[in-house]
C-alpha cells in the first residue's frame, strides 16, 4: 500500500494483488477498512468474514507490515499481537476461523 499526500487529505492506493480481484472490499468504501481512532471496525470485519481471500489479505498485511487498516479481518492492534506472539511466522498464529469457507 502506498500512501498519496494531497493538500486536503491522505488517499492510500495497494499494489495490485493477484488475490485482490476476488476480495469482498473490492469497490467497497475505503474509509469502512481505515477508521479513525477508536472508531468502529464492524463494518469491515464482517465484510472481511465472508471474503474468499481473507487469509491471504491478513497475510499479505503481515509480510509487509500493514500498520493501518482492517486487512484480513484484523486490526492494527490484533495483527501486533498476532506478530508477539509468533514474531519469526506470524501466519502461523493465524486463528483457524481466518480462511475458512463463510
Amino acid at each position: 500500500m502506498t500512501a498519496m499526500t494531497t493538500t486536503t487529505a491522505t488517499v492510500f492506493r495497494i499494489e495490485p494483488q493477484p488475490w485482490y480481484e476476488r476480495a469482498a472490499c473490492r469497490g467497497r468504501d475505503a474509509d469502512c477498512f481505515f477508521p479513525e481512532k477508536g472508531g468502529s471496525t464492524r463494518a469491515a470485519k464482517r465484510i472481511c468474514q465472508t471474503c474468499a481471500v481473507q487469509l491471504e489479505c491478513l497475510e499479505y498485511a503481515l509480510a509487509n507490515d500493514e500498520r493501518f487498516g482492517i486487512w484480513g479481518g484484523m486490526s492494527e492492534r490484533e495483527r501486533r499481537r498476532l506478530k508477539k506472539r509468533s514474531p519469526d511466522s506470524p501466519a502461523e498464529g493465524i486463528p483457524a476461523s481466518i480462511g475458512a469457507s463463510p
